[in-house]
């Protein structure tokens, strides 16, 4: 059973085109930048100063700007995913993965610092004015994640770990907002403490919330 949501990961190494190892090679080169500076301040000079291609060569593997950056988009939150995934694999219980949730984002200032911030939160902010592409795959991305917390709350109620009458869906967004709003506190103020805080609370709010 997975619990979070995995966007299509590329080929293995070994079986990928020419053409394939170049797209593979322009987003991994490109998916820091994204994140970092915004889609509209990322310009093709950056992406070609990366890639060391020129533009020719990235249009030639990308439709536009737009379809790049929501592959960069993806990657970055695919390597999130699998991570916070690989983390809940430390038990099979239910209950136990939801604690692992706050577990895993205790230390996630300094990992996402490497990435230049949270994919989701300086995307979703970066494109909300915009209606692109880009802002539906951030919230594509928070429904699968919000869905998929609430999928461990609803098998937790099945095999008697969480009382009976939790709203899974209601405690799945309230749970994720916390962690969001504690993401922008943390680098806001950069204060890691804003997210270690916020992590311990989550665990109360689970303790309180979900078990008898």
């Amino acid at each position: 059973m997975v619990y979070f949501f995995y966007i299509s990961i590329l080929k293995a190494g070994n079986l990928l085109t020419k053409a394939e190892k170049t797209t593979k090679f322009i987003i991994k080169k490109v998916a820091p930048i994204f994140n970092q500076k915004g889609y509209s301040a990322t310009s093709m000079a950056d992406i070609t100063k990366a890639t060391g291609l020129t533009k020719g060569a990235i249009y030639g593997n990308f439709k536009n700007k737009e379809t790049l950056a929501v592959e960069a988009f993806n990657k970055n939150v695919n390597d999130l995913l699998i991570r916070i995934a690989a983390h809940q694999k430390r038990s099979k219980s239910p209950l136990q993965k939801l604690f692992l949730i706050p577990d895993f984002y205790r230390n996630y200032y300094e990992y996402s610092k490497k990435l230049g911030g949270c994919p989701i939160l300086n995307v979703g902010v970066d494109s909300k004015n915009q209606e692109t592409a880009l802002l539906e795959q951030v919230r594509i991305i928070i429904e699968k994640t919000q869905n998929n917390i609430s999928t461990l709350v609803d098998w937790g109620k099945s095999i008697g770990e969480i009382k009976e009458n939790v709203n899974s869906k209601s405690f799945a967004k309230r749970l994720y907002s916390r962690i969001q709003g504690a993401i922008f506190m943390a680098y806001t103020m950069d204060d890691p403490d804003y997210l270690i805080e916020a992590m311990d609370e989550i665990d109360s709010l689970i303790k309180t919330e979900l078990i008898d």
